[in-house]
């Protein structure tokens, strides 16, 4: 069950793929990493899926990464007298914290922490995006805005304030008990919405208490100027274009993109491009052009991975947009005009046993023409090293520890297996051989690079390279 390909797929469970027939073709299909939304679904949903996967995973016999994506705040107006009124470009509206029922004069905004941010001037988006208002007059419990654009607005539409940032933790009551259940069940890794500051990733940090790692969607714009200190304290990243599509313009988003996608990568942390890669697919056997061209940049861009979202939780055609997606990543890969790209966004180096061992392999790998780089791991930070050197060749990662195997499933070109630990030297080599055999990294008379550290099983002590011959 080797993938042809280094970019990973974050496939979205759902409604459209429930079944053990239906998760299990995904895998096949080219999903590496399962997504649970906790925005949908009962715990006892989200449990069958998690149950799912780990029976599949014992199946082929391949650690399968999960992720769970926390829902974070809602921002919603409140109801209408009517269901709805129509906002006119230009007229006066109020929102307040009155829980009276609305009208076209005004609307209950339950959110007093919105109250205490804005300010004159301050830019209101209604409904994704569609109306837009700004604050003309302003309280503790109320704002009086100006309708820049108008339309219809209908009951509990989402608001977004994109020029503030909200005192507003990202963990609400809901997401906190959806912590405790993800963490007691098992996931991987927990993305957390609603970041807009360092602070929100050191929150969730501790209460995760190292037992997952830690994905920030970077979905706010308060979030970007404040993106190097995010990628730091966070284990991934995630480009969530949704909102930065809403709260920023949409010709600025690609610019961002690449921005995420590059601090990502210089850091050492896999970054995940999201948000409507394959979206016509959700109704349509094949996408777009241009859908097809963004999945394609996102990859040229270097990231780590690329995520469906209703595409194969809600949509007709889930098992078709991975397939899609698979070839899509598989081709980009294959142009040479990739590695060019790569090797022109090469980041240096720094100035540590890990990334000197790294980037020593990727050199002999290259110069020596091996079959692959393999390395020995107990957390997984060497191999986030390798990853981040983006070596022509496949880097097969064996690590005694199958929740590390498990979370590296999302890492660019990581093959993950297993294995018992190492005791001895003579060891190393010859599992690194046997293994790569077995898994058709490597063929008979083929030559690998392994990295490992000694005293062997001691996180962080990447400190041997070993060239190897592949033998009968």
């Amino acid at each position: 069950m080797r993938r042809q390909r280094k970019a990973k797929i974050l496939a979205t469970l759902g409604p459209a793929s429930s079944t053990r027939d239906q998760i299990s073709a995904l895998f096949k299909a080219g999903a590496d990493v399962f997504r649970l939304n906790f925005s949908h679904g009962a715990h006892e949903d989200h449990k069958a899926r998690y149950d799912t996967i780990r029976e599949i995973e014992e199946e082929v016999e391949r650690p399968i990464g999960i992720l769970m994506d926390l829902q974070g705040p809602k921002l919603r107006v409140g109801a209408f007298a009517d269901g709805s009124v129509e906002l006119k470009t230009g007229g006066k509206f109020r929102l307040d914290l009155d829980a009276a029922k609305g009208d076209a004069k005004r609307v209950q905004l339950p959110h007093p922490e919105i109250f205490e941010a804005v300010k004159i001037g301050t830019n209101l988006l209604l409904d994704d995006g569609k109306l837009r208002l700004q604050v003309k007059k302003c309280g503790k419990d109320f704002a009086e805005v100006e309708i820049l654009v108008g339309g219809k607005l209908s009951d509990r539409k989402g608001v977004n304030v994109p020029d503030v940032v909200l005192p507003l933790s990202p963990l609400t009551k809901k997401d906190r008990a959806d912590l405790r259940y993800g963490l007691d069940l098992g996931v991987d890794w927990v993305a957390m919405s609603f970041v807009q500051r360092p602070e929100d990733v050191a929150e969730l940090r501790k209460l995760i208490g190292g037992r997952a790692r830690l994905m920030a969607k970077l979905e706010k714009p308060a979030a970007i100027d404040r993106l190097e200190e995010i990628v730091d304290l966070s284990d991934a990243v995630m480009v969530a274009r949704g909102d930065l599509g809403v709260e920023m313009p949409p010709e600025d988003v690609p610019g961002i993109q690449k921005r995420i996608i590059a601090a990502g990568r210089k850091a050492g942390k896999p970054v995940v491009v999201a948000t409507q890669m394959l979206d016509s697919m959700v109704h349509s056997p094949a996408p777009t052009r241009a859908e097809a061209s963004d999945v394609a940049t996102a990859v040229y861009d270097g990231a780590d991975a690329v995520m469906l979202s209703a595409e194969t939780a809600s949509g007709q055609y889930p098992l078709e947009s991975v397939a899609m997606m698979n070839r899509i990543i598989e081709r980009v890969e294959r142009d040479p005009a990739y590695r060019r790209i790569l090797d022109a966004q090469h980041p240096d180096p720094q100035p540590t046993g890990n990334d000197a061992i790294s980037a020593a392999a990727a050199q002999v790998a290259h110069t020596l023409s091996v079959a692959a780089i393999v390395t020995y791991t107990t957390s997984g930070t060497t191999v986030l090293r390798v990853a981040r050197e983006r070596p022509e060749v496949p880097i097969l990662t064996l690590t005694a520890k199958l929740d590390t195997a498990r979370a590296l499933s999302l890492a660019w070109g990581a093959h993950c297996v297993r294995t018992a630990d190492i005791k001895r030297f003579s060891d190393m080599v010859d599992k690194a051989c046997r293994i790569a055999l077995h898994e058709g990294i490597a063929k008979v008379g083929d030559r690998l690079v392994i990295t490992a550290g000694v005293p062997f099983g001691t996180p962080g002590s990447t400190n041997i390279l070993r060239v190897a011959w592949v033998e009968e």
